[in-house]
């Protein structure tokens, strides 16, 4: 690897929506259109995005998620066997939010594909590399209510089939990297070695680009903030689940390293994968420096070597302001070219 291929700088997933898109600054936006406008909306947004993610140096961009209101209900509203005027009363996330969701009656289908026309506009329009972003089986099945299958371990393994249907189409699409989203995977321990992998793997089955996992304590929202402050001073929650990772067929790993008590010398227990170093807050506003990026890329090289990092947002950055968003995409990036140069 050359020393210009170092540090390919990447985000995790979301990015702000364009007020003229939807409501600014809201992990749950309401459109601002509808039917066709919306969908070229939507279109204008992801080339603006796209623009912006290649102006700040970004390597391997994404769409922003600008065709999803949220990472996991805007693929599940096109996946059948819910039914979304059955609202259930359930603790997501181990309890920490208790909401009224959807529930599952019947046996989950994908009718059609979901992103993949999505994905081809998106591919037309840059020449980077892309990465797509899908929920993660074991996340979708503590987002939703069951009311069909009897267990989240055999829910997820029939979300785990829908999601391989639609990356593989993805794959098909000219995606590079697709990413699925496991926040979960920090909350129910047990759980990701007994069922939570083995459905991931499920998801990713027969796919030849690149696979990712993001792991992450979530948004910057008032509720994330709130329930970090209950973790202690050092979070080593990873420390469990990383082994049974390293393990897993997966290439990539995804987790927040900027801002948060995430002992970095963790990524020391995923010697076989490359590690998307979240080298960006999302749980505020402020703009890093380059030298702080440089600094948690440095971090991270002290336990894994060059050709495996990636620096990346700490998670997905919908709730922020657009031009935070766009000074935080620049500072990755200049942040990343100081060690690329110290290295090379």
């Amino acid at each position: 690897m050359t020393a210009a291929q170092l540090f390919q700088t990447t985000v995790a997933g979301s990015l702000p929506k364009p007020f003229w898109l939807a409501e600014p600054e809201k992990l749950w936006p309401a459109w601002r259109h509808r039917g066709a406008e919306r969908e070229a909306a939507q279109r204008d947004a992801a080339l603006v995005w796209l623009k912006e993610q290649e102006d700040a140096g970004i390597d391997i961009v994404s769409d922003g998620e600008q065709f999803r209101t949220h990472f996991v209900h805007g693929f599940l509203e096109h996946i059948g066997g819910i039914d979304w005027e059955r609202k259930t009363r359930m603790g997501i996330r181990d309890n920490r939010y208790v909401v009224d969701v959807p529930t599952v009656t019947s046996a989950v289908a994908r009718t059609k594909p979901v992103h993949v026309g999505e994905a081809r506009f998106v591919r037309v329009h840059t020449t980077r590399a892309l990465k797509w972003t899908l929920p993660g089986p074991m996340t979708i099945c503590d987002t939703i209510a069951d009311s069909h299958y009897g267990s989240r371990a055999d829910m997820a393994m029939a979300f785990a089939e829908v999601l391989n249907e639609e990356a593989r189409d993805l794959e098909a699409a000219g995606v590079d990297v697709i990413q699925f989203d496991e926040p979960a995977f920090n909350v129910f321990m047990d759980d990701v070695k007994d069922w939570g992998i083995a459905a991931l793997e499920r998801a990713a089955r027969g796919l030849t680009c690149r696979t990712a996992v993001h792991i992450c304590y979530g948004y910057g929202i008032e509720a994330n903030t709130e329930w970090k402050k209950t973790l202690g001073s050092v979070w080593r929650q990873y420390e469990e689940i990383f082994p049974a990772i390293n393990a897993s067929r997966i290439d990539q790993v995804s987790l927040e390293c900027a801002g948060s008590h995430v002992p970095v010398s963790l990524i020391g227990l995923l010697e076989d994968k490359e590690i998307l170093v979240g080298a960006i807050d999302v749980a505020t506003n402020r703009v890093e420096t380059a030298e702080e990026v440089a600094a948690t890329i440095r971090e991270a090289l002290r336990h894994a070597d060059a050709g495996r990092i990636q620096p990346c947002t700490n998670c997905g950055m919908a709730p922020m302001p657009r031009d935070v968003a766009v000074g935080k995409l620049k500072a990755l990036a200049a942040g990343a070219a100081i060690v690329c140069t110290e290295t090379g």
